[in-house]
């Protein structure tokens, strides 16, 4: 149940975007999505090549990676092959990919920062 779109018992397919943005907000960020459609090119840019959500928190800034559990992984790699993450990492801004699979409530974080 994700509480976004339904108060039932049963599993509902909402994004990963969908879901980590309840999840920080929940958690007391506030937070935005970054990633935006490129129209023509029919893709989605994220900011800095890498953060899908920026959040601000009592004077700290996540900058997020969403995605499915099983693309964690992937987008650690992703991550830290951009070349603007040491850029990211000096400007003091913590980076998380967090992963969800579908029938848990609680995501895979992991900490890039």
């Amino acid at each position: 149940m994700c509480g976004l779109c339904c108060k039932r018992l049963v599993w509902c397919s909402i994004s990963p975007t969908a879901r980590t943005l309840e999840y920080l907000r929940a958690d007391g960020w506030h937070a935005e999505v970054t990633e935006r459609w490129v129209p023509g090119a029919n893709i989605r840019k994220d900011l800095w090549t890498f953060c899908d959500i920026l959040g601000l928190k009592h004077g700290q800034i996540l900058a997020v990676q969403c995605t499915s559990d099983s693309n964690v992984a992937a987008r650690v790699k992703k991550i830290t092959d951009c070349e603007l993450l040491p850029l990211v990492r000096a400007a003091n801004i913590s980076i998380q990919v967090i992963g969800w699979k579908k029938g848990r409530s609680v995501p895979r974080i992991v900490d890039l920062s």
